[in-house]
């Protein structure tokens, strides 16, 4: 091996321990496993979230949004980050399809009709006035995980299944055809918040979606 490539292989070693160190600090400054996220979900999207940064994809560039489904489908598992304040800005309840499981979300789909969430990173796009109200357009930026997002008219978007009440009866908020739908209450302020071009993230550790994203090995 050449002096030269032993050097860029030390060099993106460095530079991951970085990333991981940088990550780890911000995780635990803002408490996040004390609100349920896992750290294995945070890293991961500050990786994602990094890359898509350094793309120039990003408009709204300081918003990381993730949706944790390692928690059951009865806690509050959408964290709505702002990383430059490392603030977080909403952590609330969201919803999983309905094809995905019951009170947790296990199974995934880029197919139409599958009534599946879609695991990765998407990029929020436009709102719109639609069947359910106020919506949000997300755009799958995962070519074969996500990347049918639009045609499936997945969006977030208010839902009454999903609210404190809906968990208190029957222990999880009820489910969507693959939208990551939210409490009424707070799906407006949401949508403001991260809309126009801010990365959204949705994480599962019972796949072998880390291993099949391109975005995360060229982010490591």
């Amino acid at each position: 091996m050449s002096s030269s490539a032993t050097l860029a292989g030390t060099v993106k070693t460095e530079k991951a321990s970085a990333d991981s160190i940088a990550a780890s600090s911000v995780y635990e400054t803002m408490n996040l496993d004390q609100l349920g996220l896992s750290r294995e979900a945070f890293n991961y999207a500050v990786q994602g979230f990094n890359y898509l940064l350094s793309t120039g994809k990003l408009n709204n560039n300081h918003i990381l949004s993730i949706v944790d489904f390692s928690l059951p489908a009865g806690k509050k598992r959408l964290f709505v980050i702002d990383m430059e304040k490392r603030q977080v800005l909403f952590n609330t309840y969201v919803a999983h399809g309905r094809n995905s499981g019951k009170e947790y979300a296990n199974q995934f789909s880029n197919s139409p009709e599958s009534f599946k969430s879609s695991l990765g990173f998407y990029i929020t796009k436009g709102t719109y006035n639609g069947q359910h109200g106020y919506s949000l357009q997300l755009e799958g930026e995962e070519k074969g995980i996500n990347d049918n997002a639009l045609s499936r008219a997945i969006v977030i978007h208010s839902a009454d299944y999903v609210n404190e009440n809906v968990v208190k009866s029957q222990g999880y908020v009820g489910r969507s055809l693959g939208c990551p739908a939210l409490p009424a209450k707070f799906t407006k302020p949401i949508i403001q918040t991260i809309k126009d071009g801010s990365c959204f993230f949705m994480f599962s550790p019972k796949t072998n979606y880390v291993s099949k994203s391109q975005i995360l090995q060229l982010a490591s």
